[in-house]
């Protein structure tokens, strides 16, 4: 592929990754209105969000190792077509529980889709390179993760279109991304006869799902403490030591276990894993807080979110390109987890009544630190492994990402829920009503309108106080990911794609042939490469070393 191909595929998979990304967070803003209109509860509200963060979660490592042995460019489309279908199915929904249904669907598409798009582009950019594009990529996951609400938002207030439109809309943004994709992306499928471990994924996903249902259930359909709890948390337990065993013995293991070995590797996990609770869980009530605490409207809401995004799009923008002309990566990071931290530690100290202009100056430091962070990690992890890894390696991180952001989204929200009872029943009992008999009522998100003004205001001053308490948990999560980060050995950025890398198409790093090669030399060196004339020894070409993988332009 010539540079202008690259670009050209990029834009494509780039809008694989803004609909991947806005359709875990375009119906947070949209979800107090599904629950209303199909008469669902707090808890299925939660389980809206999990189901996609489950299905995602538990499928990502699959995903990945399945682009480091059959075509990549195959298996986005397959991504793509599944979350479109996902898409149509849930805005048909005529009940929560099909709703929940049709998410997992989704999640589906959404964790190959997550997981490929990035693998692909490491595929075409050496990490040196990739720097460049640190910034669109990063700008775009922020851009879709903080304005989907703005644009539910929009959406749900919008007469002529309603809650349902907040799953239609994606499904034209998939569809044109295919097109793009198709016709752009063309990258060489490495033959390799090996066999997929299926066990082993089946294990993972089913030890991880269960402890993701723990996690959501408990506390609301069961104590923490329970016959429950101890059955689902063993059989999980169970599941993922059967799983590691079975890894352990592979010989191409989803999660290849050697992988942790790496120091580097092993401390950005934890950090993407803290990272995911901190980012996935709290931002999944931003926008709750906004409607309920403070009675802003859905599209307000959204709007009340930009100094995120500004934030997030700056740093991200500004990093990248250092990145690349430095080639440094380390600051950055630990600068970004720093922001984070101090943001999350400032939004823990909202309540009900924050100046929503300190409120602001509070979103945008987090979104210099989360655009700093999330991708730059990627990146790390990226630069210190052998091609053949790629996908595994990147699928992992992204996995304990997305495994953070599914846990977060349940302890955040069970959080949540057990504050804001207790702080309407000590509401309550100070104006001298009887708790027994309000709770009788069935007060709640779905009526809240319902209620009697003093109420009302109760409940959205409890939800306001509530929130405070999953910023501190986010602070403290942000703060592990930041000491993982402090202990990551800087490695210099390598100068050659994935491809170029496998194959020595192009000069080593660290070479002074490799440090002065620039994006346009690489191209055509490899182009020579491809287009060189047949040579003795095969009427296509020259011998293959016995075991070499074979490869195509496919």
């Amino acid at each position: 592929m010539t540079h202008r191909q690259r670009i050209e595929a990029l834009v494509g998979l780039l809008l694989g990754m803004f609909v991947a990304f806005l359709s875990s967070t375009i119906v947070s803003n949209a979800l107090p209105v599904i629950i209303t209109d199909l008469h669902g509860t707090q808890d299925q509200y939660t389980w809206v969000v999990t189901a996609t963060l489950l299905a995602s979660t538990a499928t990502t490592p699959l995903w990945g190792k399945l682009s480091d042995l059959i075509s990549k460019k195959l298996l986005v489309q397959i991504a793509l077509t599944l979350f479109t279908l996902g898409s149509v199915l849930a805005g048909l929904s005529q009940s929560v529980g099909m709703l929940i249904g049709f998410r997992v669907i989704q999640g589906l598409g959404l964790g190959g889709l997550q997981a490929l798009v990035v693998i692909v582009i490491a595929s075409m950019f050496s990490p040196r390179e990739r720097g460049r594009y640190q910034g669109p990529i990063a700008a775009v996951m922020s851009l879709a993760t903080v304005a989907g609400p703005l644009i539910g938002g929009v959406i749900v207030d919008t007469s002529w279109l309603g809650w349902r439109w907040t799953f239609y809309v994606c499904v034209p943004l998939a569809v044109i991304a295919l097109l793009v994709i198709q016709r752009t992306l063309n990258l060489p499928v490495i033959r390799k006869d090996v066999r997929i471990d299926y066990s082993g994924a089946v294990l993972i996903a089913a030890g991880v799902s269960t402890l993701l249902i723990w996690v959501t259930l408990a506390g609301k359909n069961f104590d923490w403490i329970s016959g429950w709890t101890f059955g689902l948390v063993g059989l999980g337990l169970v599941l993922l030591a059967a799983a590691l065993f079975v890894e352990s013995r592979a010989k191409d293991p989803i999660i290849p276990l050697r992988l942790f070995r790496d120091r580097t590797i092993a401390l950005a996990t934890v950090a993407s894993l803290a990272v995911g609770v901190a980012l996935f869980g709290s931002a999944v009530f931003l926008g709750q807080y906004f409607q309920i605490a403070r009675g802003h409207s859905p599209t307000a809401a959204g709007l009340l979110m930009l100094p995120m995004i500004i934030g997030s799009m700056l740093s991200a923008t500004v990093s990248g390109q250092l990145i690349t002309r430095f080639g440094r990566w380390k600051g950055f990071i630990v600068a970004g987890a720093t922001l984070m931290t101090a943001g999350f530690a400032l939004l823990a100290t909202i309540d009900a009544h924050t100046n929503m202009v300190l409120m602001s100056g509070y979103l945008f430091v987090l979104g210099l630190g989360m655009g700093m962070t999330m991708q730059n990690l990627v990146l790390a992890v990226q630069n210190n492994v052998a091609p053949a890894n790629l996908g595994s390696a990147t699928s992992t991180v992204t996995f304990f990402r997305s495994l953070g952001g599914a846990a977060g989204v349940s302890v955040l929200g069970a959080v949540l829920s057990n504050h804001v009872t207790d702080l309407i029943a000590k509401g309550l009992s100070a104006m001298g009503i009887d708790t027994a008999q309000a709770g009788a009522s069935g007060a709640g998100l779905s009526n809240l309108n319902d209620l009697p003004a003093p109420l009302a205001d109760l409940v959205r001053g409890a939800y306001g106080d509530g929130t405070a308490r999953i910023f501190l948990v986010a602070a403290v999560m942000a703060a592990i990911s930041l000491i993982a980060v402090l202990f990551i050995k800087e490695v210099a950025l390598k100068t050659q794609s994935a491809f170029d890398e496998h194959h020595g198409n192009a000069p080593e790093p660290g070479t002074a042939d490799a440090s002065a090669l620039s994006v346009d030399d690489a191209d055509a060196g490899l182009t020579e490469i491809i287009a060189a004339p047949a040579v003795a020894g095969t009427p296509d070409g020259p011998e293959r070393a016995p075991g070499r993988d074979q490869f195509s332009n496919r």
